[in-house]
C-alpha cells in the first residue's frame, strides 16, 4: 500500500504499528508510512461461498450427496474480529459448514432430508451464525442447491412417485366419474321436477279452461231459455192450435191405421174447434 489510501464505505483497514494493532480505519484517507505500518483490508459486502458437494450418512443410514451456499459478511462493528481472531475466515467458514452440514444431516431421516429442506437451511444457517459471530462473521443465508440420493434410492423413489401419480389419478378419475353421476342425476332430478310442474300447470289450466268453458255454456243455455221463454210468451193459442193440426197432418201421412192420444189431447183440440167455429160464423155473415 502507498502512503495514502482512499478506503471504500463498505471496506476497513486494520493498520499495525510495529506489529501492534492500533484499531480499524476508514472509510476515507488514510495514511499509512511504509515499514512503519502494516494494513489489512476487509470487505464488509455480503459474499457467497460454494461449499463443495460431500456425502453425508442419514440417521437411516442413507447415504446422500449434497452441497450448498452459504451467504456471508463481515459485521462491520466487529470487523477487527476477523482479522484478530482468525487467519482466514473464508477457509474457516468453509470448514465449519461442512462439519455442521454433516451433524445436521446424520440427526434427520432420508425422507426428512429429501423434503424438509428449507428447514435443514435454517438450522445449518444457525449453527453456523453462532460458531461463526467470535470472528465477526454474520451468516445471513445457508441454501441448499442439490440434493443426490444414490441411484437404487432414485430409482425407489422413481417408482413411488410413479405408483403415487397413478394412484392420484386414479382417484382424481373416481372422483370426476361421481361429479358426473351427481351432476347427472341432480339434471334428471330438476328435469322431473319441472316436468311434474309442467303436468301440474297444465291440468290447471286445463281445469280452468273447462270450468270458463262449462260457465260459458250454462250462460249460453239460459239465455237460450230466456229467449224461447221470452218466444213462447209471445204466441197466442190460435198459433198453439194450428202447430197441432199441422202435427196431425204429419201423423196422418204416416202408414199407421191406429192412433192413441191421451185424454189431454182433446183439451188441446178445444182451442182449434173454436177456431173453426169462427171461421164459419164469419163465411155466413
Amino acid at each position: 500500500m502507498g502512503i495514502i489510501n482512499f478506503v471504500r464505505d463498505y471496506e476497513r483497514i486494520a493498520r499495525f504499528k510495529f506489529g501492534r494493532f492500533e484499531g480499524m480505519k476508514g472509510p476515507g484517507v488514510v495514511f499509512a508510512i511504509p515499514i512503519l505500518h502494516q494494513f489489512v483490508k476487509v470487505d464488509t459486502r455480503t459474499e457467497m461461498i460454494d461449499i463443495p458437494r460431500q456425502t453425508n450418512i442419514t440417521r437411516d443410514n442413507a447415504p446422500i450427496g449434497i452441497d450448498f451456499l452459504v451467504y456471508m459478511r463481515v459485521d462491520i462493528n466487529e470487523s477487527h474480529k476477523a482479522v484478530m481472531e482468525v487467519q482466514n475466515y473464508r477457509t474457516s467458514v468453509v470448514g465449519l459448514s461442512t462439519t455442521t452440514l454433516r451433524a445436521v444431516i446424520g440427526d434427520i431421516n432420508l425422507d426428512d432430508v429429501l423434503s424438509q429442506r428449507e428447514r435443514i437451511n435454517e438450522i445449518i444457517r444457525a449453527k453456523l451464525d453462532a460458531e461463526t459471530g467470535r470472528w465477526g462473521i454474520k451468516v445471513t443465508n445457508v441454501e441448499i442447491r442439490e440434493i443426490e440420493p444414490p441411484r437404487e434410492i432414485q430409482e425407489a423413489m422413481n417408482r413411488q412417485m410413479s405408483a403415487e401419480r397413478v394412484r392420484r389419478a386414479v382417484i382424481l378419475e373416481a372422483e370426476g366419474t361421481r361429479q358426473a353421476n351427481i351432476t347427472v342425476a341432480e339434471g334428471e332430478k330438476q328435469g322431473a321436477i319441472l316436468r311434474a310442474e309442467g303436468a301440474k300447470q297444465s291440468e290447471i289450466l286445463k281445469a280452468e279452461g273447462d270450468k270458463q268453458a262449462a260457465v260459458l255454456r250454462a250462460e249460453g243455455f239460459a239465455d237460450a231459455l230466456q229467449r224461447i221463454f221470452q218466444t213462447a210468451r209471445g204466441v197466442d193459442s190460435n198459433t198453439m192450435s194450428l202447430q197441432y193440426l199441422d202435427t196431425l197432418r204429419s201423423l196422418g201421412a204416416s202408414p199407421a191405421s191406429k192412433f192413441f192420444f191421451p185424454l189431454e189431447f182433446t183439451r188441446l183440440l178445444g182451442p182449434l174447434g173454436n177456431l173453426f167455429e169462427r171461421q164459419g160464423q164469419s163465411g155466413r155473415g
